[in-house]
C-alpha cells in the first residue's frame, strides 16, 4: 500500500483529493497520514469525508479512516462505475473542491456521471463555479476531456443550500496539453452574481462596474441576483484569448464594499493578463493531476507551492516525469506523451 505524507509541502486538501483521485484511477492502494497537518484545526471536515465517500461509492473502494477530525485514511479502490450519484455535503462546504476530487476519476468511466451535489457554490478558499465552468472545464476541454456543469441553486457561506449537476464523459481519446502560447485576449467576460437579498443595495451591479474600471479592455457579461438561503455574492473575471483561458474571482463578505470585490478580480485578472502565461496561478496547480495522466507542457503566470505540492503526489502514483522551467511545466509519461490510462 502506497503510504502519502498529508503534511508534504503546502500540506493542505489537495494532497487528500489529488491522492484520492490518482488512486482510484491507477488501482493503487494508499494510506493517506497527517491529513490537513498544516491547518489551524487538522483531519477531515465534512467536505473532505463527503469527498471521499463519493470517491469511494463511484469505486467500489473499502476504506477505513473516514471519519470527522480524522488524521489518516486508507483508500482501496475497486471498478469506477458510471450511472447518476447524489452528494450531499450537509454545509456551504465547496462542491468545485469536490468536483475537483471526483472528475479525474469520473473520466475513467465506461459511461458517463452524472453528479448532483448540494453544499456551497462560491466560498472561500476554493474555485467559484463561475471559473470552474468557464476556466477549469474550457482548458480540459483542449485535452478532449468533456465536463458540462449546470448551477440549479447557488450557495454561499454559511448556510450554503446550493445545488450543481455535474455530467463527465469518458475520456476516451486522450491528448496530451501543449499551451505555451496563449495569444492576444479577444474577449474579457465577467459574471457577478448576488442574492436577492442584496438587490436593493445594488451589489452585483456594483462589483461588475468596479471591475470594469479596472482592467484595460472591453467587458461583456452580466450581473444578476439569485435566490438563496442567506446574503452572498461572488465576482469571476475571464480572459478568452486566442489559445487559452484565464481567470480570477473573488467573494463579497460581511463588511467588504461590492467595489472592493470587483477591484480585487480586476487587480488579480490583470496580473495574470500581464504574465503572458498561457495558465493562470491557480489553473496551474489545478491541470496537475490530467498532465501527469496524459503528458503536456504549460506555461504559468506563477509556480505556486500548490503546483509543486500537486506534482509530488502524483508522481507517487504514475510514472510521468515532471520538469520545471522558470514558469513552464513539462510532463512527459513514460512509455511516450499521452499513453492511455485504462483506468481501474
Amino acid at each position: 500500500m502506497l503510504e502519502i505524507d498529508g503534511s508534504h509541502g503546502e500540506g493542505g486538501g489537495q494532497i487528500l483529493r489529488t491522492a484520492v483521485a490518482l488512486s482510484a484511477v491507477t488501482g493503487i492502494p494508499c494510506r493517506i497520514t497527517n491529513i490537513r497537518a498544516n491547518r489551524p484545526s487538522p483531519g477531515l471536515k465534512p467536505q473532505h469525508l463527503m469527498g471521499i465517500k463519493a470517491a469511494a461509492e463511484i469505486c467500489s473502494a473499502d476504506t477505513k479512516g473516514v471519519h470527522s477530525g480524522s488524521t489518516w485514511i486508507e483508500f482501496i479502490p475497486h471498478d469506477i462505475s458510471g450511472g447518476e450519484y447524489t452528494i450531499e455535503i450537509g454545509t456551504a462546504g465547496s462542491i468545485t473542491l469536490i468536483l475537483q476530487v471526483l472528475t479525474p476519476i469520473c473520466l475513467f468511466s465506461n459511461e458517463p456521471v452524472k453528479l448532483t451535489i448540494t453544499g456551497g457554490t462560491d466560498v472561500k478558499w476554493s474555485p467559484s463555479m463561475a471559473y470552474f465552468e468557464k476556466v477549469f472545464c474550457s482548458i480540459l476541454e483542449k485535452m478532449n476531456a468533456h465536463v458540462q456543469v449546470n448551477v440549479n441553486k447557488y450557495g454561499f457561506y454559511p448556510k450554503g443550500g446550493g445545488r450543481v449537476t455535474a455530467v463527465i464523459h469518458p475520456w476516451s481519446q486522450k491528448s496530451g496539453l501543449n499551451l505555451t502560447e496563449r495569444g492576444p485576449v479577444k474577449t474579457l467576460e465577467v459574471v457577478s452574481i448576488a442574492s436577492s437579498f442584496l438587490e436593493n443595495a445594488r451589489v452585483a451591479e456594483r462589483q461588475y462596474e468596479a471591475f470594469e474600471k479596472g482592467v484595460s479592455g472591453h467587458v461583456v457579461g452580466n450581473a444578476r441576483y439569485v435566490d438563496t438561503l442567506n446574503p452572498g455574492s461572488s465576482l469571476c473575471g475571464v480572459a478568452f484569448c486566442e489559445y487559452s483561458v484565464l481567470g480570477a474571482d473573488s467573494l463579497g463578505e460581511r463588511g467588504k464594499p461590492a467595489e472592493t470585490v470587483g477591484r480585487e478580480v480586476a487587480g488579480f485578472l490583470q496580473e495574470e493578463i500581464d504574465s503572458k502565461a498561457a495558465l493562470d496561478v491557480h489553473m496551474g496547480d489545478q491541470i496537475v493531476p490530467y498532465l501527469a495522466l496524459a503528458g503536456g507542457k504549460v506555461t504559468v503566470s506563477q509556480i505556486s507551492n500548490h503546483t509543486r505540492t500537486s506534482i509530488w503526489v502524483c508522481q507517487q502514483f504514475v510514472d510521468t516525469r515532471f520538469t520545471i522551467e522558470e514558469t513552464k511545466v513539462t510532463a512527459v509519461r513514460e512509455g511516450g506523451q499521452g499513453s492511455n490510462f485504462s483506468g481501474h
